[in-house]
């Protein structure tokens, strides 16, 4: 899971960081509005947790154009902001959730998994030839046969059936399912991909999800 962390102070931004990272999360931080919105808008996150107050572009305006490109990504504010009118005209900019600063790491965390699991629950399932995936409840089908897959089996395949028709570098493949953010033995990935083109039973080939050599994988319907 990625987070994007919009935060311009950096003691706060720092212990961000540590503590999502610790709790195995992927964290890109920005520390002004303009370039969180850059990243918001050309990067993919899982949530976004953004400063109300930003030196360029503010938290607000953040996630208005964020929404403006229909993106339903989970945004929660981060802010010592806490009357009610303030408190509605932030979710009226689109977002899920707030937490007035100071707080503790724990509710945050918290919070953070609720809208997670939301997200995850509002998923439709995923397609790919005769393979159905359920984000939901983490249950695959492959013409209409169930097949048990490893969780990283699983988050691997539902990238590429997020993505496909689309070549999925190796580099961002080891970022959003792995949650690495550096040079990686990314070998890791084809033992990965042969494991679930056996389970599944496809053709390295010829089947649904194809190698493209030197630069990484595209899952295609047939």
């Amino acid at each position: 899971m990625r987070i994007l962390v919009v935060e311009d102070e950096p003691g706060i931004a720092g212990f961000l960081k540590q503590g999502l990272e610790e709790e195995s999360y992927a964290v890109d931080v920005a520390e002004d509005g303009r370039t969180g919105l850059d990243l918001a808008l050309t990067e993919e996150y899982d949530l976004l947790l953004l400063d109300w107050m930003l030196p360029g572009v503010s938290g607000i305006e953040i996630c208005r154009q964020f929404r403006n490109k229909n993106v339903n990504t989970p945004i929660i504010f981060l802010t010592a902001k806490d009357t009610v009118d303030e408190t509605v005209f932030g979710l009226q900019a689109g977002a899920n959730d707030y937490i007035k600063k100071p707080f503790h790491f724990e509710e945050l965390l918290e919070r953070i998994k609720v809208q997670l699991r939301t997200s995850e629950k509002s998923s439709q399932f995923l397609v790919l030839g005769d393979i159905q995936l359920d984000p939901s409840t983490y249950q695959v089908t492959s013409k209409g046969n169930p097949v048990d897959l490893t969780k990283k089996e699983f988050a691997l395949l539902q990238y590429l059936i997020e993505h496909k028709n689309k070549v999925c570098t190796r580099t961002r493949i080891i970022e959003s399912v792995w949650d690495i953010h550096f040079q990686y033995n990314s070998g890791v990935i084809d033992v990965f991909i042969n494991a679930i083109r056996k389970k599944l039973d496809i053709d390295q080939k010829d089947g649904p999800i194809q190698t493209v050599r030197g630069i990484g994988y595209i899952a295609k319907d047939q």
